[in-house]
This record gives structure tokens, sequence and C-alpha cells, in this order.
């Protein structure tokens, strides 16, 4: 996905259309350059942001536990937990994109949306309210999907190795191979947010 004139382009932008009204939606920002020696010590510098994410984590379990029982008694996902558990969310997706190479941007320590940062992700609210029934049974109901999505991501693992030395010996991400490798980020994202009913829609089983 490039770069608009404003640094991002809307989230949904060239998805089919079953992916683009779905209240999941993420983007990378692909450059038209980058960094030639940089993917030589991303992994290195990254390093400050996987122990963030472990905390993060970890606050992040205790909110969907504490969902857990209100959508069972109530109907409705409280705000605030939502808010924790996408915030969550937001920072593994942008430290993501940063390690598997789609963006040479390092990534801000924030928990909100990063509006210029090149990753981003969005997730709706449910204003509807949630099924109690969805926290019982939401993860067995994702596991499918989950499954596929796992299985998708070793695609990113090796575009990303191969990205490497594209990025080392050209300075490019190869537009193609960019898009490829995004598709399992994005699926895993959207199994993720089914299977701790943050969604009531199943995720669709489309490309993008």
């Amino acid at each position: 996905m490039e770069a608009g004139a404003g640094g991002i382009e809307p989230l949904g932008e060239g998805l089919p259309a079953e992916l683009r009204d779905y209240p999941v939606q993420s983007s990378v920002a692909r450059q038209e350059e980058y960094s030639r020696f940089l993917p030589l010590i991303k992994w290195l510098l990254v390093i400050p942001h996987l122990f963030v994410l472990v905390f993060v984590g970890l606050v992040a379990l205790f909110a969907i536990v504490l969902a857990f029982f209100a959508v069972l008694i109530t109907g409705r996902y409280p705000r605030a937990l939502f808010d924790v558990v996408l915030s969550a969310y937001r920072y593994g997706w942008r430290v993501g994109a940063y390690m598997y190479l789609m963006t040479d941007r390092y990534p801000p320590f924030a928990f909100g949306d990063v509006p210029d940062y090149p990753a981003r992700l969005e997730i709706a609210y449910p204003e509807q309210g949630v099924d109690r029934w969805r926290p019982l049974v939401a993860w067995l109901l994702a596991f499918p999907y989950l499954f596929v999505a796992g299985a998708l991501l070793t695609v990113t693992g090796v575009l990303t190795f191969f990205a490497f030395f594209t990025i080392l010996f050209t300075k490019r991400y190869p537009a193609g191979m960019f898009d490829l490798a995004l598709v399992p980020m994005r699926w895993q994202q959207r199994g993720n947010a089914y299977s701790h009913f943050m969604v009531t829609r199943y995720p669709p089983l489309a490309w993008g």
C-alpha cells in the first residue's frame, strides 16, 4: 500500500468490498525507498519495544478477563476495557510492521492511535452490544480462522527474509511482495479481535 499525499492511505482502500466494511481495519504504507543497512540492526533496535509488549500484553490479558465477565453479565463490552485491548493491538501492529521491515520509522512508545505513523489499526467499537454467549465460544469459533492465519503468517516470515536482501541491494521492498506479506498480518489481527469478542462478525474468508 503506497503512502498518499498525507502519508497514510484510508485503511480499507484497495480491499475487497467484504473487507472494507469489516470492523477491523489495518494498513501499512510502503516506502518508495528504504534504508539499505537499517535491516541489519532492526532486531536490536526493537528489543525495548518487545519488553514493553510483554507488559502491554499482560495488561490487555487482564482487561480481556474483566471484559469476559462484563459481557457475560451485561451484554456490553465496557468501552474502557475495549480501548485498553485496542491500544495493545495497535502497539503490537506498529512493532510488527517495523520487525517485518515494512517501515523504517521507529515505532513510537505510544498506546493510542498515531495518525502519521505508517502502520495503523482501527477496530470499531460494538455499539450494538455483544451477545452474552460470545465470550464462552468466540475463541473456539475463531480457531479455524486463526489456524489458517498462523500458517499464512509463515509466508510473511519467508517474504521478510527475501525482503532483507532486496532492501540491502536495491533499497526497495517490491510492492507485490509487500502486499503479499501484509495479508497474513491482517488475517491474524482480524482473528484475534474476533476471538476476544471485540467484533461480532466472523472474519471474511477473503484475500486482503
